[in-house]
């Protein structure tokens, strides 16, 4: 397992709680949007110095302020040292945000059975059933069904999220994933940023692929009739 980065000290990223965000590198997908082109290369000018010792100790020390650990990517569920981080950060009394594109939901699954996740945010991209136009070729669209299956009969928090870009998200995308999370805890429409973005050329003819005030407030009340809460980003 690759660690990617840090950051020491989040606000916003584990809801209630301050937390520092563990960036793992490494993608098994190439959403041409992704705002964290190094990690999903599985290469980033992260210093030698940062390992899981090196996370453990500091952590350690910030005991009393974080209250919450996020291991975010990349795809954390691609690596197969996570379940030994988690149960390291466990044993150290942090509870565990995990970001996941939901691709491995087997994964997912034993997070949960064995206790090592407190909060679990998925990305839902578009239908899952257009994932392969620009995921990548072998995608089974059934991992993503699975994993939104998994999280929402748990008993864990956690929020399904969409970055809204076009081509890939527009209003009847926006109602077939509203859909498949009926009833869900929360469910959160991101603006899209195009700034050092994982393929610059998907958007030398698509510049305006960002959604704005109007268009964004649209899919947030098609999305909240299915929802418990649903909001913007």
């Amino acid at each position: 397992m690759f660690l990617g980065g840090i950051q020491k000290n989040s606000f916003i990223d584990f809801p209630g709680k301050v937390s520092a965000v563990l960036f793992l590198s490494g993608c098994n997908f190439r959403c041409p949007y992704c705002h964290n082109p190094e990690l999903v290369k599985g290469r980033s000018d992260c210093p030698a110095f940062l390992n899981e010792s090196w996370v453990l100790e500091f952590l350690k020390k910030r005991k009393g302020f974080l209250d919450g650990v996020v291991i975010s990517g990349g795809e954390p569920t691609i690596h197969n040292g996570l379940f030994t981080l988690c149960d390291k950060l466990k044993e150290s009394g942090f509870p565990i945000k995990i970001d996941t594109n939901g691709s491995r939901p087997q994964v997912i699954q034993k997070l949960i059975k064995e206790g090592l996740v407190d909060y679990i945010a998925m990305d839902i991209k578009t239908d899952p059933f257009k994932y392969f136009s620009f995921t990548n070729a072998g995608f089974n669209p059934n991992s993503i069904l699975k994993s939104i299956q998994i999280i929402m009969e748990s008993s864990i928090n956690y929020e399904f999220r969409t970055t809204c870009i076009k081509p890939l998200v527009n209003e009847n995308v926006i109602q077939n994933i509203s859909r498949l999370i009926d009833g869900s805890m929360l469910y959160a429409l991101q603006h899209f940023r195009n700034d050092k973005v994982l393929q610059p050329e998907f958007f030398r003819f698509n510049a305006d692929a960002g959604l704005n005030i109007q268009e964004m407030a649209v899919l947030e009340s098609i999305a909240k009739p299915w929802v418990q809460s649903c909001i913007v980003r």
